[in-house]
């Protein structure tokens, strides 16, 4: 249940809060919405002294600290394949670039993962480089991920909420359950931040709301 209001923006205005912050671009304040577009869309090998470039979602920060949180945002597809909500926790060395655990919203599904002891675990992140190790990987991957099926219409805004308490996390769209995971690295004491992710082009944001939470009184 929520407590307190950590957070809110609702994009209107000039003046953004000093805590939004690029981590992988392209995000831009547009007509009092957040607007994501993956610009780094192709894998492009090193070449010229360049170092080699992964195509990666479009990914903006939000300095925030959480535990336990109750994240709701609207969402609306304009293009973008992929819209997701992330925590992280840059200080944890344990996992590739502190990455905790997301919820990732398609038309046709939402996925949650737990990427602190799963897909961003440290040496499980480096048998993705070793085709011989699928199998293996994919043994300590059970029960990290849940994909739960969804019928999202493009253009259309929606109310997104993230919920995370303790190792459980809850994901409802308009009001209806739309994914639950229970997994060990959903609860990481210290979530540092708040990264939202559009892959694609576009996907807009907006009125997000960030609230301190406890678990439910039975």
């Amino acid at each position: 249940q929520k407590k307190e209001l950590l957070f809110a923006d609702d994009f209107e205005g000039a003046e953004h809060d000093k805590r939004w912050h690029r981590v992988v671009d392209t995000f831009t304040f547009e007509k009092g919405t957040l607007k994501g577009t993956q610009t780094r869309d192709k894998n492009i090998p090193a070449a010229d002294g360049k170092p080699a470039v992964t195509a990666h979602a479009a990914v903006y920060g939000l300095e925030v600290p959480t535990k336990d949180s109750v994240v709701e945002v609207k969402i609306k597809f304009e293009g973008a394949t992929m819209i997701d909500v992330e925590f992280d926790d840059r200080k944890y060395t344990g996992a590739h670039y502190g990455h905790l655990c997301r919820a990732q919203v398609r038309l046709n599904g939402v996925t949650m993962i737990d990427e602190r002891d799963g897909t961003m675990r440290n040496d499980i992140y480096e048998m993705n480089k070793d085709p011989n190790k699928k199998a293996e990987r994919a043994k300590l991957l059970v029960g990290r991920t849940a994909t739960y099926p969804a019928k999202l219409e493009a253009g259309k805004w929606y109310n997104l909420v993230v919920e995370t308490v303790g190792d459980e996390m809850r994901v409802t769209i308009d009001g209806k359950p739309a994914g639950y995971l229970k997994s060990s690295g959903i609860a990481h004491a210290t979530k540092s931040k708040i990264e939202l992710g559009v892959a694609g082009k576009d996907g807009f944001f907006d009125d997000i709301k960030v609230w301190n939470a406890e678990p439910a009184k039975p």
